[in-house]
């Protein structure tokens, strides 16, 4: 037992005191370390999955907000496009109808032209039939007898031609 004697023996064994008296503080504290190290870890992690959820979230509302902005720009289009074909349709239906108008104003004054060309046709017959019985009328009859029939003749003859 010389060994007990040697102070080198003494000096391990104060050393292997000192470290079982320090091993416990800092095995706690290293392991506080550790823990707060694990715990702040866990809280990125934990963050980073929120912030990726809270991204796909946002992803999935964008990409819904696109398909019902598409949808509503298809409809838009659809709307406009029908739009179009009615305002095309009653473009079409107010050109015949004026092309009716006009074709219907063109067949009366066609009518009106004819009835006063009619017309006066009629009334240059009659002067022409007027003037051809006065003048036969005059040839033929003679005297005061012949005077009177011509002027009754002449004022019956516009009566009975009306």
């Amino acid at each position: 037992m010389a060994f007990l004697h040697d102070p080198t023996f003494a000096v391990l064994i104060a050393f292997i005191i000192f470290v079982a008296l320090l091993f416990k503080p800092i095995k706690n504290a290293l392991g506080a370390n550790l823990d707060a190290k694990i715990a702040q870890i866990r809280n990125e992690v934990d963050e980073a999955q929120r912030l990726r959820e809270e991204a796909q979230a946002m992803l999935a509302s964008y990409q819904r907000q696109q398909r019902d902005a598409v949808q509503e720009v298809e409809a838009l289009v659809a709307r406009a496009q029908s739009d179009a074909a009615a305002h095309a349709a009653e473009a079409a239906r107010a050109l015949d109808a004026a092309l009716k108008r006009q074709e219907q104003q063109a067949q009366e004054k066609i009518a009106q032209a004819e009835a006063t060309a009619l017309r006066e046709i009629r009334d240059q017959a009659v002067d022409v039939a007027i003037a051809a019985t006065t003048r036969l009328l005059t040839d033929k009859l003679s005297g005061d007898a012949g005077d009177t029939l011509i002027d009754q003749s002449i004022r019956d003859l516009p009566e009975r031609l009306h």
